[in-house]
């Protein structure tokens, strides 16, 4: 089982390579991951790790989340890639109700993933996966503003039901996708205040099918 205490450890001693002077807290630690330091400190207390922000750190770090969460060395992940997903995370890119957002590009960093943790989220499948941000409350409950979501491209049969990335004129959307009789595509969210948007066939791409998500605190 993995401890947060052994992982705070960590964290401290990546932070204490660009902090000046003093040591390194539990609520500087907080604060690189972006979480308020009372819910924090109730996470340390639990053993509840915070998988969203760490994956987002090691990213922007540019470290692996193997060696944070299991002390693996690059030379072990080589050696034993069967064991790992490498993830393209995208960011800046963000799957959005209302602003929309660019296209996928190749700004992006790669994170590797025990296959444990994947697995556990998506089940077993295609390893080729990509990550992006949700940006808003159009799908909530079922997906939070700020989640981090996992993307199979292969998967793009709106016939089969589910959440799919779709880009648009308006940028990239984050919806349940439904083809009408009349031909139109209906976008649909889970949170019933927003209501279904219907676009033309020509004005909507499909990116892929969500897999799973790390929800955000």
């Amino acid at each position: 089982m993995l401890n947060m205490q052994e992982i705070i450890e960590k964290l401290k001693d990546i932070i204490s390579e660009t902090k000046i002077g003093g040591k390194v807290f539990d609520k500087d630690v907080a604060a690189a991951l972006g979480i308020p330091q009372a819910t924090f400190a109730t996470m340390k207390k639990r053993n509840s790790i915070p998988y969203g922000e760490i994956l987002e750190f090691c990213a922007r770090k540019k470290i692996s989340a193997n060696w944070l969460f299991f002390d693996q060395s690059v030379d072990m992940l080589k050696e034993q890639t069967d064991k790992f997903f490498r993830v393209r995370y995208f960011a800046d890119i963000r799957a959005s109700a209302g602003g929309g957002a660019e296209v996928f590009d190749e700004n992006y960093e790669t994170i590797t993933v025990d296959r444990k943790i994947i697995e556990s989220m998506v089940g077993f499948g295609n390893t080729d996966l990509e990550a992006i941000h949700v940006d808003g409350e159009s799908m909530e409950p079922t997906l939070q503003d700020g989640s981090i979501v996992f993307i199979d491209r292969t998967q793009t049969d709106i016939s089969k039901e589910g959440i799919y990335i779709a880009a648009t004129t308006a940028g990239l959307f984050i919806k349940r996708i439904r083809r009408r009789a009349d031909g139109m595509i209906e976008l649909i969210s889970d949170n019933p205040a927003y209501a279904p948007e219907r676009l033309t066939p020509e004005e909507v791409s499909i990116v892929g099918k969500v897999v799973g998500n790390i929800e955000s605190l």
